[in-house]
């Protein structure tokens, strides 16, 4: 199979357009929804078919984990993951090993605890500085045999093939994937489980959501008892056809190339169609040229990036408030965005605590500022600078295939939309 335009290059730099962006796109699936669908359907007993699943390296990575303990999953096509399963999870081999692949990584650490025996969670290096403590707690709060390093990655889980039941405390402030990950594995406890927040901050809570849904098609039985506590019934899952939705994420670069270029993009699915939380981005998107002055990310986290960029050809300046969890994504995105916009040009990015202010001029439009973008091996940091070079010429994005990650056909689609690259 050919690999998708730009994965394979050093760097990429982006031709600005001289008119509006118009076209259709079709946004691959989400990827959120479609790793819970696949973690879901492995441990559902009988055959499930997931369509309009994305098909990227995170999601591979969550596949080949499952596959490693003993789940059938074909590939009958580009959008479809047929899984057929015993409804439980076996030992692998060997360790897990889910690269930078954050969801996979809280999510199998906590569904892991299922398997009567031992297995070790691990990532790359950039997942061994993601935070994982306060999910690990939660599992020994539970009588789980489970440790990490330091709080951090590779985790090591002794069990026994149940999940206990009664209470669970987690704190939800750095990852709703720590609520979520308990959430899914709940289902097969001894007796109901009440996952409960210690706090009433909880990242992205719109997540929890997307999880409880997906359960919830898989036949479990989720009680929200009130806004900072579930309870799930011991039911375990049925296998079953799920379709998957686009992603909203990757939605928000099209939205903003639109906006960017006064163009007309076609996504196959209206805005107010997506159940995902970075879809509340469509509304701010559509405020350019006159962003609001103070942005509240909290609920929309994966958007920012996007936004950011956006903004530095706003009217009037921005500050990005309730960003702290950028800091532990696949990079320290709070930084780096504020970096990568002040190579553009000093001072158009800031950091002030864990809030980013850009420093927005819409004369950067037309200007050519050589720049090359240091990518972090972060997928939206690349996604998202490239809308900068729509604009700015000589924008050159580095390590282009990142976006391998989450969108692999992402520069295939620009190249649809009329944009030039070169390398």
């Amino acid at each position: 199979m050919a690999t998708a335009f730009g994965l394979d290059k050093q760097a990429l730099t982006i031709i600005p357009v001289d008119g509006p962006l118009n076209g259709r796109v079709t946004p691959p699936g989400s990827k959120s929804i479609t790793n819970r669908a696949l973690l879901l359907a492995a441990l559902a007993k009988g055959t499930s078919r997931l369509t309009g699943a994305l098909k990227s390296l995170d999601t591979k990575l969550m596949a080949g984990a499952l596959r490693a303990m003993g789940v059938t999953i074909d590939e009958p096509d580009a959008t479809t993951f047929i899984v057929t399963s015993s409804g439980r999870l076996n030992p692998p081999s060997e360790p897990l090993f889910l690269g930078n692949a954050g969801t996979a990584m809280r999510f199998l650490s906590a569904a892991v605890t299922l398997v009567d025996g031992t297995v070790v969670v691990d990532g790359d290096a950039h997942m061994r500085k993601r935070p994982i403590g306060p999910l690990v707690e939660a599992l020994r709060s539970l009588g789980i045999d489970a440790s990490d390093a330091g709080g951090y990655p590779p985790v090591t889980v002794h069990g026994n093939g149940a999940f206990g039941t009664g209470r669970v405390e987690i704190d939800g402030g750095l990852s709703s994937q720590y609520v979520s990950a308990l959430l899914m594995a709940a289902a097969f406890g001894n007796g109901p489980i009440e996952v409960t927040l210690t706090g009433s901050e909880i990242g992205a809570r719109g997540y929890v959501d997307l999880t409880i849904a997906a359960m919830r098609a898989f036949g479990a039985e989720v009680e929200q008892v009130d806004a900072a506590s579930w309870r799930v019934q011991p039911t375990g899952y049925k296998a079953t056809d799920y379709v998957i939705e686009p992603d909203a994420s990757a939605a928000t670069y099209l939205w903003a190339a639109e906006v960017l270029t006064g163009g007309t993009i076609d996504l196959g699915v209206a805005s107010d169609a997506f159940t995902q939380p970075d879809a509340k981005a469509r509304e701010v998107i559509a405020m350019f040229p006159n962003l609001p002055p103070v942005i509240d990310g909290s609920q929309m986290q994966d958007a920012i990036p996007t936004i950011a960029v956006l903004a530095a050809f706003n009217q009037t300046p921005v500050r990005f408030v309730g960003i702290a969890n950028l800091r532990v994504k696949e990079c320290d995105r709070v930084a780096a965005v504020a970096t990568e916009l002040s190579r553009i040009r000093p001072g158009l990015g800031t950091e002030e605590g864990d809030d980013l202010i850009v420093a927005s001029d819409p004369k950067l439009a037309g200007q050519v500022l050589p720049t090359r973008i240091e990518t972090y091996s972060d997928h939206r940091i690349a996604m998202s600078f490239a809308l900068a070079g729509l604009k700015i010429g000589a924008i050159t994005i580095l390590d282009p295939g990142c976006v391998a990650k989450t969108y692999p056909t992402y520069w295939e689609a620009l190249r649809g939309l009329g944009v030039g690259l070169s390398d």
